[in-house]
């Protein structure tokens, strides 16, 4: 996930019945464009059933070098090898999750809509920050709403990456790379497409290419 333009972050469905059923699915997303990362997000899930999805879609991740990422518990991520783990405000502090991580691995700390946990999260040296929702989304309850204003603000103000999250689809992609995000964080729009994650994927990597042509062409007056 290092040098970030504006790339894919794909999460899994919530609930995966059969993770060797879905892998097929993966693979043809990952196949169809570049995606920076997998987040494994299953709630409601046992450590047996989180432990199956890693050891049968971390393969796939890699092989297309997409970051492999665990939901919440960072002392299972370090268990199972992940390339890295998520963690809200509720789930472990940063400081315990990086402790089980290790410095080279990643660490990435949801912020919600507030600039204030995102720099305390970058001071205390998060790989990245996580804004959203942006948009309504049936994948999770949301208490906050983020405005686009808040990625570019944070790219004009901070190094360290951060990510959109929360209801994107290839048609609102765009925006929010204009605005500045350095990854879109996206479930649903990619699994729930009409076409197929595969088509997802391409529809997301031109939504973005586009939006990143509007970050850097000159305003106009």
């Amino acid at each position: 996930m290092s040098a970030p333009a504006c790339r894919l972050y794909l999460i899994t469905p919530p609930r995966l019945e059969d993770p060797a059923g879905f892998a097929p699915r993966l693979e043809a997303a990952l196949s169809a464009g570049d995606v920076a990362a997998v987040q494994v997000r299953l709630k409601d899930a046992s450590e047996a059933e989180i432990t199956e999805a890693i050891r049968v879609l971390g393969p796939v991740a890699r092989a297309h070098d997409a970051a492999l990422i665990l939901n919440d518990d960072p002392a299972l991520a370090a268990r199972l090898d992940c390339d890295g783990v998520h963690v809200g405000q509720s789930d472990s502090p940063y400081a315990q999750a990086r402790r089980l991580m290790g410095r080279d691995r990643i660490v990435g700390v949801t912020c919600h809509d507030s600039r204030h946990l995102a720099m305390e999260a970058a001071e205390q040296g998060a790989d990245y920050v996580a804004f959203g929702a942006f948009f309504p989304t049936s994948t999770k309850d949301v208490a906050t709403r983020a405005e686009p204003e808040i990625l570019s603000v944070w790219q004009e103000t901070m190094e360290t990456p951060c990510v959109a999250i929360g209801g994107i689809t290839a048609d609102t992609a765009r925006g929010l790379a204009a605005a500045g995000a350095d990854f879109l964080a996206v479930s649903a729009g990619v699994w729930n497409h009409p076409g197929g994650e595969a088509a997802a994927v391409r529809e997301f990597n031109s939504a973005i290419a586009l939006g990143l042509a509007d970050r850097t062409s000159p305003k106009a007056t």
